[in-house]
């Protein structure tokens, strides 16, 4: 779990104007360092699959916000790809 710090120094580096907190550029990048500490436990942990599942939910979640910020602007969605180091 992201302590406030770490989930503000991530707003900081991905918001879109001032007051952003839910852009999805700001939600992927929360999701995607989520994913990175839950990988990093699962390996110690191999047959946690409550945590596997919940795994498998935000990477989902990840990729329907992806696939919205595509849709709506392609700019936007490849300067977050590369922002945050996901392949496409």
């Amino acid at each position: 779990m992201l302590t406030t710090d770490q989930k503000s120094k991530i707003i900081k580096e991905h918001k879109v104007h001032a007051e952003d907190t839910g852009s999805p550029e700001v939600q992927v990048a929360l999701l995607t360092e989520e994913i990175k500490r839950l990988l990093l436990h699962l390996k110690k942990h191999r047959k946690d699959v409550h945590s596997k599942r919940g795994l498998l939910k935000m990477v989902s979640k990840r990729k329907k916000l992806l696939s919205y910020l595509k849709d709506e602007d392609p700019r936007r969605y490849n300067k977050t790809i590369k922002a945050i180091g996901l392949k496409k």
